[in-house]
């Protein structure tokens, strides 16, 4: 059973609040760990931070001793009711850099304003100006953070952590995004529209069209996952590149083949050939987008191979 917040006694809230300092000066020593090899400025600053939640730790269990002894109780906020609830480690060390900083900014203001409004509903003195401390000392010290972070993340630090950012996002998901969408609506049209001219049965050419997705996607998916172990080249965790690459190759192909579920095939070819010129210009856009190539050189490679394999599909199928 949880513990409502109201029920703790002095001792408990002075303990809650070692625990919590303690926790949050372990996940920023987490995040400055992740963070060091690629974003060394941010790490200090997270670094820096520990630091400082490590410092207050001390201080409070100073108090702590100096009342109540050397006994100190296990209760962490896990345990208490309306405690402020914080990400799981895992899930913060996913986050990109700008999230990060704004989960640690987010985790001192939520901190703060949860002692003050329990300083504001509290009876008893002692207690009331103990956690009004711990509101000030949250406010000092999301001050301390706003301010090393300006002061070590200089304009040009900030700049090139961003350019770094911005390249891991391009090669961890962008890259095997586009090899998924590129090879699954390309490589799905020979296939789609053969069967579609050599039988004018829309179900049938349905049925083709979602066999080639699905196997496409399977096959990029696993090819992605296992070309490398991300360790040395930096394109993140095998299994995430997997996936992405293998949903994106699924959506490639499906999207020009869902039109054939209409039942008049003439409306259904038109349909589809709508979805592939789409599909065609969503992958240069982000060619352009994101892989610094002009728009229209990206447009004209696409194109061309889309519409020679577009073109074999049709020839074939009416042979």
């Amino acid at each position: 059973m949880m513990k409502s917040f109201a029920d703790l006694s002095e001792k408990e809230i002075l303990a809650l609040a070692i625990s919590n300092e303690e926790e949050d000066s372990r996940i920023y020593l987490n995040i400055a760990h992740r963070l060091h090899e690629q974003f060394p400025s941010s790490a200090k600053v997270f670094q820096e931070m520990a630091a400082e939640e490590t410092g207050h730790r001390e201080m409070l269990y100073d108090l702590y001793r100096r009342k109540f002894g050397e006994f100190l109780p296990l209760i962490r906020r896990q345990d208490v009711r309306g405690f402020i609830k914080h990400k799981p480690i895992w899930m913060v060390d996913v986050l990109g850099l700008d999230e990060v900083r704004k989960y640690a900014a987010a985790t001192e203001m939520e901190t703060a304003r949860f002692y003050r409004r329990a300083a504001g509903q509290s009876h008893d003195v002692p207690v009331r100006e103990l956690l009004t401390r711990l509101a000030e000392a949250e406010d000092v010290h999301f001050d301390f953070a706003d301010r090393l972070d300006k002061s070590v993340l200089s304009k040009d630090a900030r700049t090139r952590e961003d350019d770094t950012a911005r390249r891991l996002f391009v090669l961890q998901y962008v890259q095997p995004g586009l090899a998924g969408l590129m090879d699954g609506s390309v490589s799905t049209l020979a296939p789609l529209f053969a069967a579609a001219f050599a039988t004018h049965h829309t179900w049938e050419t349905f049925l083709v069209g979602l066999a080639a997705s699905v196997g496409a996607g399977i096959s990029m998916g696993f090819a992605e996952a296992l070309s490398d172990d991300g360790s040395l080249t930096g394109r993140g965790a095998p299994l995430l590149r997997g996936v992405i690459c293998g949903l994106m190759t699924f959506l490639g192909g499906i999207g020009h083949t869902l039109p054939y579920l209409i039942p008049s095939f003439v409306v259904a070819t038109a349909a589809s050939f709508v979805v592939v010129a789409i599909e065609l210009v969503a992958i240069s856009y982000v060619r352009y987008r994101y892989m610094d190539t002009p728009f229209l050189r990206a447009a004209f490679q696409v194109v061309v191979g889309g519409v020679l394999v577009f073109a074999a599909g049709i020839f074939i199928g009416s042979a």
